[in-house]
């Protein structure tokens, strides 16, 4: 799964998911698995984490990391652009135990982020780049020592800048001499941020060319898509990112047909409804009990979750307008609770947009190295993000 939610929706996503295994009869605990594999139910990573923000305490950031005690295998995903500040993260992740696992975002398409050299702009300074790869991967290693087993740093990236500038093939080589224990590929560059077609052919390129594990990522929306995906490509497994928006079920599907079951989800207003209030419920207590900071969170969930359902434009505003759960539950109520899943509830998710011209430093593309001048702004870069 890729890092777009927080705990509480990251919760209900990995309980459905145990359920598709029950439903495929395989233990959801995973204790037919070996110690330290993990669980098959899947992989849950968290929303991207600012490094800086993290050694600095924020508390934002701290509660972002904060695990959920039924999840076997805890992932962080951090954001880093300056090695030693990636370092120190990844050692108080690993020593403190809030991470069994460290995803590094190399994938991120943000202007906010490109623009001063981070996310997917970083991998084209391959020595930055391979600094920033190593001193997480030693990080991980030293701090270990503290673990019963030796923390895996994995990596997600892109295919490049754009057309002209690939990235993807330099970055799999250097993760690999570097100790990554695995790579997730976004198929898209930065400048088709989310439009157009992912470009599976560039996973199944990278599974030819890198002994690594490959993951990709890119357009699945059903569990169809995945099994899909991993038939063309040969890839290890899938990530997703946007394909569950308003359906932790999707989960469920894919647990079960990755273990042989044809059994789909396919909810009902009434269904999703105690779905949307669960995952209320669960965002506050994420949010120490501060029903309104919950409740605004819950907004664009919300609306996801209704796609494809026949709520009125008033019924959705009023929704978006709650900021208790008493007020949640009367508005849920007041819907005709009684409709099927609707085929328009399925398919594609989230906004894809247009292509658009990468945002980067002035004179990023002219070297793969750093010239003093960048490497002076990127280190500001972190620092521009760090907020949360």
């Amino acid at each position: 799964m890729a890092g777009v939610t927080n705990p509480p929706f990251r919760r209900l996503c990995r309980e459905e998911a145990e359920r598709g295994l029950a439903e495929a009869g395989v233990d959801p605990a995973g204790r037919s698995q070996p110690p330290g594999a993990f669980a098959p139910a899947g992989l849950w990573v968290c929303e991207m984490t600012t490094a800086r923000a993290l050694v600095e305490g924020k508390a934002e950031t701290v509660n972002m990391v904060k695990p959920d005690p039924d999840d076997p295998v805890r992932s962080i995903q951090l954001y880093g652009v300056e090695p030693a500040t990636t370092a120190a993260a990844v050692d108080m992740l690993v020593r403190e135990g809030l991470a069994d696992h460290v995803d590094l975002n190399f994938g991120c398409p943000a202007p906010k982020v490109t623009r001063r050299g981070g996310g997917s702009a970083l991998p084209w300074k391959l020595d930055l780049f391979a600094e920033i790869v190593a001193a997480a991967v030693t990080a991980a290693r030293r701090a270990s020592a503290s673990r019963d087993f030796e923390i895996p740093v994995t990596a997600k990236i892109r295919i490049g800048i754009d057309e002209e500038h690939p990235t993807f093939m330099d970055a799999a080589r250097i993760a690999g001499e570097e100790g990554i224990a695995g790579l997730t590929l976004h198929a898209r560059t930065t400048a088709q941020h989310y439009a157009g077609r992912a470009r599976w052919e560039a996973i199944g390129e990278l599974v030819q060319a890198t002994g690594l594990p490959v993951f990709g990522n890119g357009d699945v929306f059903e569990a169809e898509d995945a099994r899909r995906m991993m038939s063309a490509t040969g890839c290890a497994g899938v990530a997703i990112g946007r394909g569950c928006q308003g359906r932790p079920w999707l989960f469920r599907d894919l647990a079960a047909a990755m273990h042989g079951s044809p059994v789909r989800a396919r909810p009902g207003l009434a269904e999703v409804a105690a779905a949307i209030l669960r995952h209320a419920e669960l965002s506050v207590e994420h949010f120490n009990g501060d029903e309104r900071r919950a409740l605004r969170e819950m907004r664009k969930h919300t609306a996801w979750y209704l796609r494809g359902f026949s709520v009125g434009g008033r019924a959705r505003a009023e929704l978006s307008l709650v900021s208790t759960l008493e007020e949640l539950r009367s508005r849920l109520d007041a819907l005709d609770l009684a409709q099927p899943h609707p085929d328009a509830a399925t398919g594609p998710r989230g906004r894809a947009g247009r292509p658009k011209r990468p945002r980067l430093p002035e004179g990023w593309l002219d070297s793969r190295s750093l010239t003093p001048a960048q490497r002076e702004r990127v280190a500001q870069a972190e620092i521009a993000v760090s907020g949360g």
